[in-house]
Order: structure tokens, then sequence, then C-alpha cells
């Protein structure tokens, strides 16, 4: 059986990354192991701190940089080309889920953000849609959850991805 794979799409501004956090903190309290990926659409960024020795590793021309510590390992590595998100998901085999923030074009369930104070404009494809988080009266063909609804959509996701139906 294959990881389900939930994009969580929406503006910027919009709380992805709220909605996300809030999602994780409970999908994990119910007993999952939650994997996240983050998708930054822009080239370039750093993860690690200027002048540690990881980083001045990268400097010097490492291709392919590991911090391994007792309790984590983090890993970063020069792309060709960006990464399709299945190929990034492939290796995230130690989980029961993974929620995405991003990746509208992934073709992969979506549940898309909308904050009225921001943007009323959905950017998701309809066929990927399955769920709306909003403040504001949206009409759609998939469920719609208020922005804090958190609770019920860790329910919606779990029926989703694994059929389970949550006992409240």
């Amino acid at each position: 059986m294959s990881i389900p794979v939930i994009t969580i799409i929406g503006k910027s501004g919009s709380g992805k990354t709220t909605l996300l956090e809030k999602l994780i903190a409970e999908l994990s309290g119910r007993g999952h192991a939650v994997g996240t990926v983050k998708h930054h659409s822009h080239a370039g960024f750093d993860i690690d701190i200027p002048g540690k020795d990881s980083w001045r590793h990268a400097q010097a021309g490492s291709q392919h940089v590991v911090i391994a510590a007792p309790d984590k390992i983090a890993s970063y590595r020069q792309l060709e080309r960006e990464l399709e998100l299945d190929e990034i998901t492939a290796s995230m085999t130690d989980v029961d889920m993974i929620l995405v923030e991003g990746y509208k074009q992934s073709n992969k369930p979506s549940i898309e953000v909308v904050r009225s104070a921001n943007s009323l404009d959905m950017i998701g494809s309809p066929e990927q849609r399955i769920a709306l988080a909003t403040d504001a009266s949206i009409a759609v063909d998939v469920p719609i959850f208020q922005l804090d609804d958190y609770h019920e959509i860790a329910d919606f996701i779990e029926v989703y991805a694994f059929g389970i139906k949550a006992i409240s």
C-alpha cells in the first residue's frame, strides 16, 4: 500500500502553514507518523547557518551535505533540475502519511485554503481538490471546513487516506 500524499495549497498569506502546523500536531497526537514537504518556489534557500561546518562544506563545493546527530539527520544536495513531488516522497518510507505545503500542480489530492482577507481566488484544479478550508462562502462540490476546524479536517484526512472513521 502506498503512503497517502495530500497537498495543502492556497495563495500566499492564506494560512496554509498555520493550518498544516495544526494538522501535523493533531494527526501526530492521534498516533500517525506524519511526514511533510514544503515547496519553496524560488531557487536558492539556506538551511544551514553561515560559518558552520556543513555550510562551509557546501561553500567549498560539496554537492551533497549530510548533517548527522544522535537524534536527527538532515541532507541537502545540489540539483540539476527541480524534482517532481513523487521523486521527493519516494524516499519518505518511515511515515503513515505525507502532508505537502504547495506543489499545486502535482496532481495530488489537495485541500485548498482560501482566506477572504487575502484573496477569494482558488489556485488549484477542481480535479485534485478534495476539500476547502475557508472563512468565505464559496460554492464548490467538495467538503468545506472553517479555517480553524483542524480537528474536523484531520477527521476528513483520516477517512480520505485510510478509511478511518473518527470516534468522537
